[in-house]
Protein backbone atom coordinates (compact mmCIF):
# COMPACT_ATOMS: atom_id res chain seq x y z
CA UNK A 1 0.00 0.00 0.00
CA UNK A 2 1.15 3.59 -0.75
CA UNK A 3 0.87 6.24 1.96
CA UNK A 4 -1.15 9.75 0.32
CA UNK A 5 1.11 12.70 0.90
CA UNK A 6 -2.30 14.97 2.94
CA UNK A 7 -0.44 17.81 0.62
CA UNK A 8 -1.11 16.70 -2.80
CA UNK A 9 -3.96 14.86 -4.28
CA UNK A 10 -2.67 11.93 -6.02
CA UNK A 11 -3.38 8.02 -5.87
CA UNK A 12 -1.48 4.90 -7.63
CA UNK A 13 -2.22 3.92 -10.87
CA UNK A 14 -5.15 1.13 -9.98
CA UNK A 15 -4.76 -0.28 -13.59
CA UNK A 16 -0.79 -0.64 -12.33
CA UNK A 17 -0.77 -0.90 -9.18
CA UNK A 18 -3.34 -3.87 -7.30
CA UNK A 19 -2.55 -3.25 -3.67
CA UNK A 20 -3.43 -5.57 -0.86
CA UNK A 21 -6.90 -7.49 -1.31
CA UNK A 22 -8.06 -4.53 -3.31
CA UNK A 23 -6.64 -1.34 -0.96
CA UNK A 24 -4.42 0.46 -2.88
CA UNK A 25 -3.65 2.98 0.08
CA UNK A 26 -4.19 4.74 3.04
CA UNK A 27 -3.83 8.04 4.77
CA UNK A 28 -4.46 11.35 2.79
CA UNK A 29 -7.63 13.23 3.74
CA UNK A 30 -11.43 13.68 3.10
CA UNK A 31 -11.56 16.98 1.03
CA UNK A 32 -14.20 16.88 -1.36
CA UNK A 33 -11.07 17.51 -4.25
CA UNK A 34 -9.73 14.33 -3.18
CA UNK A 35 -12.74 12.08 -2.92
CA UNK A 36 -13.86 13.31 -6.64
CA UNK A 37 -10.48 13.07 -8.26
CA UNK A 38 -10.34 9.28 -6.21
CA UNK A 39 -13.62 7.91 -8.10
CA UNK A 40 -12.80 9.29 -11.11
CA UNK A 41 -10.04 6.55 -10.91
CA UNK A 42 -12.44 4.33 -9.48
CA UNK A 43 -11.20 4.14 -6.11
CA UNK A 44 -13.20 4.76 -2.91
CA UNK A 45 -12.68 5.37 0.89
CA UNK A 46 -13.63 2.65 3.12
CA UNK A 47 -12.49 2.23 6.70
CA UNK A 48 -13.57 2.08 10.35
CA UNK A 49 -13.92 5.64 11.83
CA UNK A 50 -11.54 6.68 14.23
CA UNK A 51 -8.81 4.43 12.25
CA UNK A 52 -6.42 5.01 8.91
CA UNK A 53 -8.35 5.91 5.81
CA UNK A 54 -8.02 3.51 3.40
CA UNK A 55 -8.79 3.42 -0.36
CA UNK A 56 -9.93 0.91 -2.20
CA UNK A 57 -9.93 -0.27 -5.99
CA UNK A 58 -11.00 -4.13 -5.80
CA UNK A 59 -10.58 -7.13 -8.75
CA UNK A 60 -12.97 -8.47 -9.01
CA UNK A 61 -15.48 -5.91 -8.88
CA UNK A 62 -19.25 -5.89 -8.14
CA UNK A 63 -21.17 -4.17 -10.80
CA UNK A 64 -24.97 -4.12 -12.64
CA UNK A 65 -25.38 -3.33 -16.42
CA UNK A 66 -28.84 -1.62 -16.59
CA UNK A 67 -30.04 -4.35 -19.40
CA UNK A 68 -29.13 -7.11 -17.21
CA UNK A 69 -31.38 -5.95 -14.17
CA UNK A 70 -33.67 -9.02 -13.04
CA UNK A 71 -37.20 -8.22 -11.38
CA UNK A 72 -38.85 -10.82 -9.68
CA UNK A 73 -42.60 -11.85 -10.13
CA UNK A 74 -42.92 -10.99 -6.47
CA UNK A 75 -41.03 -7.55 -7.07
CA UNK A 76 -43.17 -6.43 -9.87
CA UNK A 77 -46.62 -7.09 -8.45
CA UNK A 78 -44.99 -4.77 -5.36
CA UNK A 79 -43.99 -2.27 -7.90
CA UNK A 80 -47.26 -2.74 -9.78
CA UNK A 81 -49.48 -1.93 -6.91
CA UNK A 82 -47.65 1.45 -5.95
CA UNK A 83 -47.31 1.64 -2.82
CA UNK A 84 -43.72 3.43 -3.00
CA UNK A 85 -42.84 6.94 -4.71
CA UNK A 86 -39.53 7.64 -5.61
CA UNK A 87 -38.11 10.91 -6.28
CA UNK A 88 -34.05 12.14 -6.37
CA UNK A 89 -32.32 14.74 -4.96
CA UNK A 90 -35.06 16.05 -2.52
CA UNK A 91 -33.36 14.84 0.69
CA UNK A 92 -29.84 13.82 0.16
CA UNK A 93 -28.88 14.89 3.99
CA UNK A 94 -31.45 12.28 5.29
CA UNK A 95 -30.84 9.61 3.16
CA UNK A 96 -27.05 9.73 4.24
CA UNK A 97 -28.05 9.87 7.88
CA UNK A 98 -29.97 6.84 7.45
CA UNK A 99 -27.58 4.89 5.59
CA UNK A 100 -24.93 6.00 8.38
CA UNK A 101 -27.29 4.97 11.25
CA UNK A 102 -28.92 1.25 9.55
CA UNK A 103 -27.31 -1.71 11.37
CA UNK A 104 -25.29 -4.29 8.90
CA UNK A 105 -25.65 -7.93 8.99
CA UNK A 106 -21.80 -8.77 10.40
CA UNK A 107 -21.16 -4.94 11.64
CA UNK A 108 -21.06 -4.06 15.03
CA UNK A 109 -20.98 -0.13 13.90
CA UNK A 110 -20.70 1.96 10.98
CA UNK A 111 -18.55 2.57 8.15
CA UNK A 112 -19.58 5.60 7.66
CA UNK A 113 -17.92 8.60 9.48
CA UNK A 114 -19.59 11.80 10.19
CA UNK A 115 -16.54 13.62 8.46
CA UNK A 116 -17.13 11.54 5.24
CA UNK A 117 -20.75 12.10 5.28
CA UNK A 118 -20.20 15.96 5.20
CA UNK A 119 -17.28 15.60 2.44
CA UNK A 120 -20.17 13.51 0.50
CA UNK A 121 -23.11 16.29 1.45
CA UNK A 122 -20.36 18.47 0.45
CA UNK A 123 -20.49 17.30 -3.24
CA UNK A 124 -24.16 16.71 -3.28
CA UNK A 125 -24.39 20.85 -2.81
CA UNK A 126 -21.95 20.78 -6.20
CA UNK A 127 -23.85 18.67 -8.09
CA UNK A 128 -21.36 15.70 -7.59
CA UNK A 129 -23.61 13.36 -5.52
CA UNK A 130 -27.30 12.61 -5.80
CA UNK A 131 -29.78 10.48 -4.05
CA UNK A 132 -32.88 8.49 -4.76
CA UNK A 133 -35.60 8.51 -1.71
CA UNK A 134 -38.49 6.23 -1.19
CA UNK A 135 -41.22 7.04 -0.21
CA UNK A 136 -44.74 5.52 1.59
CA UNK A 137 -47.63 7.62 2.80
CA UNK A 138 -45.03 10.64 2.45
CA UNK A 139 -42.47 9.22 4.55
CA UNK A 140 -39.01 8.78 3.63
CA UNK A 141 -38.87 4.73 3.83
CA UNK A 142 -35.88 3.93 1.87
CA UNK A 143 -33.16 5.16 -0.99
CA UNK A 144 -29.32 5.20 -1.67
CA UNK A 145 -26.83 7.94 -2.56
CA UNK A 146 -23.56 8.21 -4.92
CA UNK A 147 -21.71 9.75 -7.21
CA UNK A 148 -21.78 9.91 -11.24
CA UNK A 149 -19.20 9.63 -13.29
CA UNK A 150 -19.99 10.37 -16.89
CA UNK A 151 -22.26 7.17 -17.54
CA UNK A 152 -21.45 5.48 -14.31
CA UNK A 153 -23.21 5.46 -11.07
CA UNK A 154 -20.92 4.66 -8.20
CA UNK A 155 -23.50 3.85 -6.11
CA UNK A 156 -22.44 4.06 -1.96
CA UNK A 157 -25.20 3.03 0.50
CA UNK A 158 -28.51 2.21 0.95
CA UNK A 159 -31.18 1.90 3.51
CA UNK A 160 -34.75 0.39 3.99
CA UNK A 161 -37.13 1.06 7.17
CA UNK A 162 -39.72 -1.56 5.43
CA UNK A 163 -39.12 -4.13 3.58
CA UNK A 164 -38.32 -3.67 -0.46
CA UNK A 165 -37.86 -0.03 -0.18
CA UNK A 166 -34.31 -0.22 -1.24
CA UNK A 167 -34.93 -2.57 -3.82
CA UNK A 168 -37.69 -0.64 -5.33
CA UNK A 169 -35.85 2.28 -5.34
CA UNK A 170 -33.20 0.67 -7.00
CA UNK A 171 -34.98 -0.89 -9.79
CA UNK A 172 -37.13 2.53 -10.35
CA UNK A 173 -33.84 4.18 -10.80
CA UNK A 174 -32.31 1.44 -13.17
CA UNK A 175 -35.33 1.10 -15.24
CA UNK A 176 -35.51 5.28 -15.43
CA UNK A 177 -32.28 5.78 -16.07
CA UNK A 178 -31.01 2.53 -18.02
CA UNK A 179 -30.50 4.59 -21.51
CA UNK A 180 -27.90 7.21 -19.94
CA UNK A 181 -26.17 5.09 -18.05
CA UNK A 182 -23.62 2.38 -18.86
CA UNK A 183 -22.76 1.13 -15.60
CA UNK A 184 -23.77 0.84 -11.99
CA UNK A 185 -20.85 0.15 -9.81
CA UNK A 186 -21.69 -1.60 -6.56
CA UNK A 187 -18.25 -1.68 -5.17
CA UNK A 188 -18.62 -4.80 -3.05
CA UNK A 189 -20.23 -8.19 -3.58
CA UNK A 190 -24.12 -8.15 -1.38
CA UNK A 191 -26.69 -11.02 -2.02
CA UNK A 192 -29.79 -7.99 -1.93
CA UNK A 193 -27.64 -6.45 -5.18
CA UNK A 194 -26.89 -9.80 -6.74
CA UNK A 195 -30.81 -11.05 -6.73
CA UNK A 196 -30.76 -7.96 -8.89
CA UNK A 197 -28.77 -8.81 -11.53
CA UNK A 198 -25.23 -7.63 -10.46
CA UNK A 199 -21.91 -9.48 -11.09
CA UNK A 200 -18.30 -9.32 -10.82
CA UNK A 201 -15.82 -8.02 -13.95
CA UNK A 202 -12.47 -7.52 -13.63
CA UNK A 203 -11.12 -4.93 -12.44
CA UNK A 204 -9.41 -3.76 -16.09
CA UNK A 205 -12.92 -4.15 -17.76
CA UNK A 206 -14.61 -1.65 -15.15
CA UNK A 207 -11.86 0.72 -15.22
CA UNK A 208 -12.14 0.75 -19.23
CA UNK A 209 -15.59 1.35 -19.14
CA UNK A 210 -15.05 3.94 -16.45
CA UNK A 211 -12.52 5.96 -17.85
CA UNK A 212 -14.41 5.76 -21.69
CA UNK A 213 -16.30 8.61 -21.45
CA UNK A 214 -14.29 10.67 -19.48
CA UNK A 215 -10.69 12.11 -18.98
CA UNK A 216 -8.16 10.98 -16.19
Amino acid sequence: MVRLDENEISFPDPELYDGHEGVIAFGGDLSIDRIWFAYQLGIFPWYNPGEEILWWCPDPRFVLFPDELKVSKSMKKILNRKIFTFSENQNFREVIKNCQQTNRKGQTGTWLSDELMESFIKLHEYGLAKSIEVWQNRELVGGFYGLQIGNVFCGESMFAKVSNASKAGFIHFVETHKHSLELIDCQSHTEHLESLGAKMISKKEFLKILYKNNER
